[in-house]
């Protein structure tokens, strides 16, 4: 009896160590294409062929296209977090700041173009990407509003410096100042110079 509760729990573990490992790869799969075809020319049977499983298996593990996508985006956030704060919250000058701050984000945004691009270009045409879509531009309006919390000049205060920083902060921003051939510190830099232009706020 013991020995055959020991290999009926072994059989278990193995198949939830087999569902888990065909998850995860399909979850892989589906990213991969997303950055490679975009969203929009990503089909079930071409997940299904990169995972190297049948297109019913797909659907056992993700009940819808959207799903899927929530597991694709946190697969993907995963190994591409955004750059963590704490990396430019405790430096005491204000500039210095804002410059480590965006020349870590726009260096980010350098490296994971492909999805960035392909994930806005689509977001129309594919209803599932409204969530993970969303929560990105939560994730960057945060951004935003930790530097906002700094002053760089006197004029760097109040909504225009607000709407400044939170539009510096998207990848539309970096991707036209990169079609302008600015590198990335010099995109920084830019923006710093945004903010320094700016007036005082007026009182009321």
């Amino acid at each position: 009896m013991l020995i055959e509760m020991a290999k009926r729990s072994y059989t278990l573990k193995k198949r939830a160590e087999n569902r888990d490992e065909t998850h995860a790869r399909i979850v892989a799969a589906a990213a991969a294409l997303h950055e490679e075809l975009g969203p929009a020319q990503t089909t079930i049977s071409a997940v299904a062929d990169r995972a190297g499983v049948q297109r019913l298996t797909v659907y056992r593990h993700f009940a819808d296209e959207a799903a899927l996508f929530a597991a694709c985006t946190a697969h993907w956030l995963d190994r591409h977090p955004l750059p963590d704060p704490a990396r430019w919250q405790d430096i005491a000058d204000p500039a210095e700041k804002l410059l480590t701050a965006l020349t870590a984000l726009y260096t980010y945004y350098r490296g994971t173009r492909r999805m960035w691009a392909a994930s806005l270009r689509d977001a129309e045409a594919v209803p599932a990407l409204q969530g993970p879509l969303a929560e990105a531009a939560a994730s960057l309006a945060d951004y935003a509003a930790r530097l906002a919390a700094g002053p760089v000049s006197a004029g760097a205060a109040g909504p225009a410096a607000r709407a400044t920083l939170g539009h510096a902060v998207q990848f539309a921003c970096w991707a036209s100042l990169d079609a302008q051939g600015l590198d990335d510190g010099e995109m920084a830099d830019l923006v710093l110079g945004w903010l320094g232009g700016l007036r005082p706020a007026r009182k009321a």
